[in-house]
């Protein structure tokens, strides 16, 4: 009768339709019944729903892998389907319960229209997409009570931007890029290159364990960090050179070709539970043969990247890059230089640092951007090191804008370095 007329028909249906054929009461044999009009329980139709949904549908099954609601529903729906099922099966009607707080403003108050302090999601939608509902969701720590405001809001869209920006200069990288011809061996990159996909493994890694125990706002935090710290801030900056002046098929610019291809196809990945729309765009724009899309695609494996000793001696470098920085900042206020490739940088370092130093000397002008690197290194002593900024000596190339002894002067070469005319297939200077 519930299929065929839906629930209501119990109150609007003629009682004879419910009463079997020759039905007579046990106790007194009498034939005429009255309809019951109290309700068993408030719950019970939710209660019960795993019941009429799941057992009913194959390709469901029951249990439940998760039930997800309010916190409220610890003493509504959850119960009440836990006291069914157990009644009825024995066992829980899920494998796992998720529970969520409820949406307050900034003074903490719970949003109601009366106060006027509602956010509809329609209008935030309208204005800037639901990817911003869907990142805020997964920024929030959802077991505690949910805060919301347009300023927040506008937090969001900014991390949405800096994530969606940094996703797009990756891709943009890789526009003659065939990962079928032009992919190389991870032990093959250069250094800078390996350190890259090592911090973006750790950060897979922390996703992935993030993702296991609902910890969404971990997971939001740990791709923030890396697209704005690791890869935009540090990343893309350093390798801008050899990927705009260097030789389109030349070792340096296919390493980090294959970083970045590597690490575009793993965030596509990584991001789609959050940002299923973003994800899927960048999914579509990665070359190569793939998935149709990135949700039928797994999480990726990034074991192969993870390494912990590099890491820790770039973690170093990095830090010896923002006392070079803070020094050609200074020089820029003080008009000496200009941009970064207008400086020549000494180091003076001792110690552990020294060695460090110098086993990467030949990296120091692109860890830095700029032109030139003198290094005076001691292995003795304590680890320290100090950093002398003046303008770069030399002419500057018209192409790669480095500052070097000497230009072409040739009429087809004519302003630009041999480094540059290299590139550009032709012959460097004898």
């Amino acid at each position: 009768m519930f299929e065929r007329y839906n629930a209501d028909s119990w109150y609007e249906r003629p009682i004879e339709e419910f009463i079997p054929p020759g039905l007579t009461c046990p106790s007194c044999g009498g034939t005429s019944f009255e309809r019951e009009r109290d309700i068993l329980d408030v719950w019970f139709d939710s209660g019960s729903s795993h019941e009429a949904v799941l057992a009913r549908t194959p390709e469901l099954g029951w249990p439940a892998d998760m039930y997800l609601e309010g916190s409220d529903q610890h003493r509504g729906w959850f119960q009440s389907s836990l006291l069914v099922a157990l009644a009825t099966r024995g066992r829980p009607p899920f494998r796992e319960v998720l529970t969520h707080g409820f949406l307050i403003d900034l003074e903490g108050r719970k949003m109601s229209k009366s106060l006027g302090n509602t956010i509809v999601p329609q209008e935030v939608i309208k204005e800037s997409g639901a990817e911003i509902i869907r990142l805020w969701v997964s920024m929030t720590e959802f077991t505690e009570e949910l805060r919301v405001s347009r300023e927040i809001l506008t937090r969001v869209i900014d991390v949405y931007r800096k994530i969606r920006n940094t996703c797009r200069i990756l891709v943009a990288n890789l526009y003659d890029f065939d990962p079928a011809v032009d992919l190389l061996p991870v032990a093959e990159l250069t250094a800078v290159d390996r350190f890259a996909l090592a911090r973006y493994g750790e950060a897979a890694q922390r996703m992935r364990r993030g993702y296991d125990a609902y910890d969404f706002s971990d997971v939001s935090q740990t791709i923030n960090t890396l697209a704005t710290v690791d890869l935009s801030a540090f990343y893309v900056d350093v390798t801008k050179d050899r990927m705009y002046t260097l030789g389109v098929t030349s070792h340096e610019r296919r390493s980090t070709q294959t970083a970045m291809y590597l690490i575009c196809d793993g965030l596509a990945r990584l991001l789609a539970p959050i940002l299923p729309v973003t994800a899927d765009d960048l999914w579509r724009r990665m070359p190569g043969s793939r998935e149709s899309s990135v949700h039928l695609a797994d999480f990726p494996r990034v074991e192969g990247y993870v390494d912990p000793a590099l890491v820790k001696e770039w973690t170093r470098l990095l830090e010896v890059r923002e006392l070079v920085n803070a020094a050609l900042e200074q020089k820029r206020k003080d008009k000496v230089i200009g941009t970064a490739l207008g400086a020549h940088v000494q180091l003076m370092a001792t110690g552990g640092l020294a060695t460090l130093l110098q086993a990467h000397r030949d990296e120091l002008p692109m860890l830095f951007n700029v032109s030139e690197v003198a290094l005076t290194a001691d292995a003795h002593g304590r680890d320290d090191v100090r950093v002398t900024v003046e303008r770069a000596r030399g002419v500057k190339c018209a192409r790669c804008w480095r500052f070097v002894p000497s230009v072409r002067t040739e009429p087809e070469w004519e302003g630009i370095c041999d480094r540059c005319v290299d590139a550009l297939g032709g012959t460097a200077a004898a």
